[in-house]
C-alpha cells in the first residue's frame, strides 16, 4: 500500500479523542489513547446502542461494497473516512469479488497512516492507495485519487460514518456533491450517518460527551431522516432507500438486528 498525503503531515494530539481512535475502541480494537477512550465509554454510557450501532455499521459497508463489486460491477472505490484498519477493509471485499478492484482510502488521522504500513496491500492485480487528507478537501482528494483511479469510470464513493464530522457551516451537501459530480455516470454512493431521530435524547447526550473530548476539527452532528436523505439528492436510490442500519439489505450472516440503531444509510447511483 503506498502513502500519499494531499497536505503537509498531521502531528498526532493523544490529548483529545478523535474519531478514527474512539470508533476503533467501540470496534473493540487496540489503537487508541486515554483521551479517547474516555470519550468513547462516556459517549456509549450516555447512549448504549452506540457499540451495536457501530458494528452493525461495518457489517452494512461490507453489504454495500459485494452490491456494488458483485451486481453493480464496480471496479474501483473512493473510501473516505476509511478509519484504522480492521477486518473486512473496503479493498478486501471487493477484491474478493474482482482481484483487479482498486481502492484509495482517506483519513485525515496520522495514526491511521502508521497503521496502514502494516496492512495487506491486496491483490497483485489491483491496487491500494492511501490519502492523508481532509473530507473538506473534496478538490484535494480528487486530484490524488485521480493517481490511482480513472475517474471516467464508475466508481463506489464510501462515505460510512464521516458526514457527522463536517458542521453543517462546513458545507457537507455541497463537499458530498463536488466529490459526486466529479465522478462518472454508474458511479455510486454509499453512506451512513448518526442519526438524531432515533433515540433522540440519547444521541444528543452521547454527542455532548464526545464533542467535549474531541479534537476542535472533529465534532460530531447527528442528522434526521430526511437530512441524510438530502445527501442522495440527484441519484437513483437503491432499494430500500434510506434506512436503518440492520434494514438495508440483511444478510442472515450478519446475524439479528439490535433493535433500533441510531444511525441511517443507503446507496445511490449516480445518473
Amino acid at each position: 500500500m503506498n502513502e500519499r498525503s494531499a497536505g503537509g503531515p498531521v502531528p498526532i494530539d493523544s490529548s483529545v479523542a478523535h474519531p478514527a481512535r474512539v470508533y476503533n475502541v467501540w470496534l473493540g480494537g487496540e489503537e487508541h489513547y486515554p483521551a479517547d477512550r474516555e470519550a468513547a465509554e462516556l459517549a456509549a454510557a450516555a447512549n448504549p446502542r452506540i457499540v451495536p450501532a457501530v458494528r452493525a455499521n461495518r457489517a452494512f459497508l461490507g453489504r454495500a461494497v459485494r452490491q456494488l463489486a458483485g451486481k453493480a460491477g464496480i471496479r474501483q472505490f473512493l473510501d473516505i473516512g476509511t478509519g484504522i484498519p480492521a477486518a473486512d477493509n473496503t479493498h478486501e471485499v471487493a477484491q474478493r469479488v474482482d482481484p483487479g478492484a482498486r481502492v484509495v482510502y482517506v483519513d485525515n488521522d496520522p495514526i491511521v497512516l502508521a497503521h496502514t504500513r502494516g496492512l495487506p496491500a491486496g491483490t497483485p492485480e489491483g491496487a491500494t492507495e492511501y490519502l492523508e487528507a481532509d473530507l473538506r478537501d473534496p478538490d484535494g482528494i480528487l486530484t490524488a485519487a485521480r493517481k490511482t483511479l480513472d475517474l471516467s469510470q464508475p466508481v463506489g464513493l464510501m462515505l460510512v460514518a464521516v458526514l457527522q464530522y463536517v458542521p453543517d457551516a462546513d458545507d457537507p451537501y455541497g463537499i458530498a456533491r463536488r466529490l459526486l459530480d466529479a465522478l462518472a455516470p454508474g458511479s455510486h454512493i454509499v453512506l451512513s450517518h448518526p442519526a438524531a431521530d432515533i433515540g433522540a435524547e440519547e444521541v444528543a447526550e452521547s454527542m455532548r460527551a464526545y464533542n467535549d473530548r474531541a479534537a476542535a476539527h472533529a465534532g460530531a452532528t447527528p442528522r434526521t431522516h430526511a437530512e441524510v436523505a438530502r445527501f442522495f439528492d440527484g441519484t437513483d436510490l437503491l432499494d430500500p432507500g434510506v434506512v436503518q442500519l440492520p434494514a438495508w439489505r440483511p444478510d442472515p450472516a450478519d446475524g439479528p438486528a439490535a433493535g433500533p440503531l441510531p444511525m441511517w444509510c443507503g446507496v445511490g447511483r449516480k445518473p
